[in-house]
């Protein structure tokens, strides 16, 4: 049965550009804050710190490698050395793609990355984008094409599917995940939503935004949003209201149960460097029932 909540977010950041990439790490929220070039960590206290440099622009992300070193999409996949260094990971120009926007890791080292075929900016139409696979041993391959706008991907708790974001089309999609890194079985996971960045919980359940038109039509008709839990073939398990559009979530803290979302004010592409100017970027959280899988 669907529960819907208007329980209180409670701020732990704001006057920020344009927050994206949600992730928990290291007993931390980690936020790529597009518009600064800058990675930052926050701590449920609301102490943060600027803790690496990613692109300049918009359309990039941030994952860790299983021993720990940080990946960051964007132009190029760089990952940052232990001595805070910034060095490409591997050469994906054979793969293709106007750039490299999200990224998730799997429990074998395996990097899959979803990538644009058109600008952000708007110079040219929109053209169906591509997800590509890095293996552990440095070689690379599309493993995906057709897909519309991808966005946000995330790994079910098993870490045999992989579920992504096609934001222009309103859908998640899943593919199993061979043995040799291929993706297989697509299938529509989930009809009807408007998802931008993901997470799932213990449940295999994900959380995603919704009631939001802002990627599929460049415009937000809808300057609130909200959060859903969904289930595989459209059931909502779950709405929490947001005083904003949502970017995207992650759950973590001690216990897992911690929701942090991203959200700002949005008027489209076409005003972005108003709405990078106008600071009105957040960090939110509140509590959920159900824990965030645990990557295998």
């Amino acid at each position: 049965m669907e529960q819907r909540s208007t329980q209180p977010w409670t701020v732990l950041l704001d006057g920020l550009a344009m927050p994206e990439s949600a992730r928990w790490h290291d007993g931390r929220f980690w936020f790529a804050h597009w518009g600064t070039g800058q990675i930052v960590a926050v701590d449920l206290t609301g102490t943060s710190e600027v803790v690496a440099q990613g692109p300049p622009g918009l359309g990039w992300a941030i994952d860790w490698l299983p021993d720990g070193r940080l990946l960051v999409t964007g132009p190029a996949l760089l990952r940052q050395e232990p001595d805070g260094r910034m060095v490409q990971h591997v050469d994906l120009s054979g793969v293709a793609a106007h750039g490299w926007n999200e990224i998730v890791v799997d429990g074998r080292g395996n990097i899959f990355l979803d990538g644009m075929s058109f600008d952000l900016a708007g110079a040219g139409p929109p053209q169906p984008g591509i997800i590509a696979v890095v293996t552990p041993d440095g070689s690379t391959r599309r493993v995906a094409e057709g897909i519309e706008f991808p966005n946000g991907m995330a790994l079910t708790p098993d870490g045999r599917t992989l579920i992504v974001s096609e934001s222009f089309a309103q859908r998640l999609t899943a593919f199993d995940i061979a043995d040799d890194a291929s993706l297989v079985n697509r299938r529509v996971w989930v009809q009807g939503v408007a998802p931008d960045g993901i997470c799932i919980d213990a449940e295999g359940a994900v959380w995603t935004s919704s009631a939001q038109t802002r990627l599929s039509t460049g415009r937000a008709e809808d300057p609130a949003g909200e959060l859903v839990r969904v289930a595989e073939g459209g059931e909502v398990l779950d709405r929490i209201e947001v005083d904003q559009p949502v970017f995207s979530c992650a759950l973590g803290g001690d216990d897992g149960r911690t929701m942090a979302v991203v959200t700002a004010d949005w008027r489209g592409f076409e005003n972005i460097g108003a709405v990078l100017a106008e600071r009105t970027g957040r960090v939110l959280t509140t509590r959920v029932a159900t824990p965030r899988a645990l990557r295998r």
